[in-house]
C-alpha cells in the first residue's frame, strides 16, 4: 500500500489502466494469439487426429502449391470477392440513399430489408436451391418458361453456378449494409445540404461532392467487413451444391470449403491448417491494403 501511495497521479492512472486492460489482454493471448501460433506449428506437421503430430517442415505447403485444385478454389475465392463486393455495396448504397428520403413506413421497409440478414444461412440456401431447380419445381425457370425463354441450368452449369451461389450471399448481407449506410447518411450534418441548395447545387453534385466524401468512414468499414465475409463464404456453397462439394467440377468451391474437406473429410489437419494460414495471410494483406488506400485517398 505504501508503494502505491508513493506513486504520482499519472502513475496511478497508468497502473489502474493496466489492471483493467489485463483481462482483455489475457483473453486475446489465450483465445486469439496462442491458437494462431499453434496453427502455424500444426501446418508444419503431419496430423490426422488418429496419431500424434509429426513435424514435416514445409511439405504441406509444397503439396498445396502444387495442387491444381487449390489454385482453382483460390481463384474462386477471389471471384466471390471481386463480384460480390462492388455489387453488394452498389445495391445497398442505392437502397439506403433512396430509403433515407422515405418518410412513410420507413421503419417497416428498413426492417424488411434487414430480415434476410437475420435468417439462418442454411434455410436461406435451401430455399434458393429450390428456386434454381428445373420446371416445374424451380421458381426462376418457371418464370422463364412462362415468358417463352429457355430454361437455365444455374447450379448445374460450370459458368452459372458461382454467380448463382453468390446471389443469395449478396442478398443475405444486403440488410446489414443498408442499415450501416443509413446510419452514415443520417450522421452527415444537414447544414451542408442546406448550404449547397442555397448555392443552387444540383442533386448529382451534392451526391458526388458532399455525400460520398463524408461517407468514406462508413464505406471503409463496410469494405473491410464485406471483404472478409466474401473471402470466408461457406454456408451457401455447402448447402446449395451437390453433397456440399462446391461443384460442378469445383466451379463454386471456395478456400474455406476446401479447408473443411481437408480437415473433416480427409482428416488431414496439417494440410488443412496450411491452407488456413494462407487464408489468414490473404485476409490480413487485403484488409491492410484497403485501410491504407482508403485513408490515403
Amino acid at each position: 500500500m505504501r508503494a502505491i501511495d508513493s506513486l504520482t497521479i499519472h502513475q496511478k492512472q497508468a497502473l489502474w489502466a493496466w489492471v483493467f486492460l489485463a483481462v482483455p489482454i489475457v483473453f486475446f493471448v489465450v483465445v486469439r494469439f496462442y491458437p494462431t501460433l499453434d496453427s502455424a506449428w500444426i501446418s508444419l506437421s503431419n496430423w490426422s487426429l488418429f496419431r500424434e503430430p509429426k513435424f514435416i517442415g514445409f511439405a504441406n505447403y509444397r503439396e498445396m502449391f502444387a495442387d491444381p485444385v487449390f489454385w482453382k478454389v483460390f481463384g474462386n475465392t477471389f471471384k466471390y470477392l471481386a463480384l460480390g463486393l462492388p455489387i453488394s455495396l452498389l445495391i445497398s448504397f442505392t437502397v439506403a440513399y433512396f430509403l433515407d428520403r422515405v418518410r412513410v413506413m420507413h421503419g417497416l421497409i428498413r426492417g424488411l430489408y434487414f430480415v434476410p440478414y437475420l435468417t439462418t444461412a442454411v434455410a436461406m440456401a435451401w430455399v434458393w436451391r429450390w428456386f434454381y431447380e428445373p420446371v416445374p419445381i424451380g421458381l426462376f425457370n418457371d418464370v422463364l418458361s412462362s415468358l417463352g425463354l429457355p430454361q437455365q441450368p444455374f447450379l448445374r452449369s460450370v459458368d452459372q453456378a458461382l454467380p448463382s451461389v453468390l446471389a443469395p450471399a449478396i442478398w443475405a448481407g444486403l440488410g446489414f449494409q443498408v442499415i450501416i449506410f443509413l446510419a452514415g447518411l443520417r450522421a452527415i450534418p444537414e447544414t451542408y445540404y442546406e448550404a449547397a441548395r442555397i448555392d443552387g447545387v444540383g442533386s448529382w453534385t451534392i451526391l458526388r461532392e458532399i455525400t460520398l466524401p463524408l461517407l468514406r468512414p462508413t464505406l471503409l468499414f463496410l469494405i473491410v467487413i464485406s471483404s472478409i465475409g466474401f473471402l470466408r463464404i461457406f454456408d451457401q456453397v455447402y448447402n446449395m451444391t451437390v453433397d456440399g462439394q462446391g461443384g460442378p467440377l469445383n466451379a463454386t468451391r471456395p478456400l474455406v470449403l476446401n479447408i473443411y474437406n481437408s480437415a473433416f473429410v480427409d482428416y488431414d489437419m496439417g494440410y488443412a491448417t496450411a491452407q488456413t494460414m494462407v487464408l489468414f495471410l490473404v485476409l490480413l494483406v487485403i484488409t491492410v491494403v484497403q485501410l491504407r488506400l482508403l485513408r490515403s485517398s
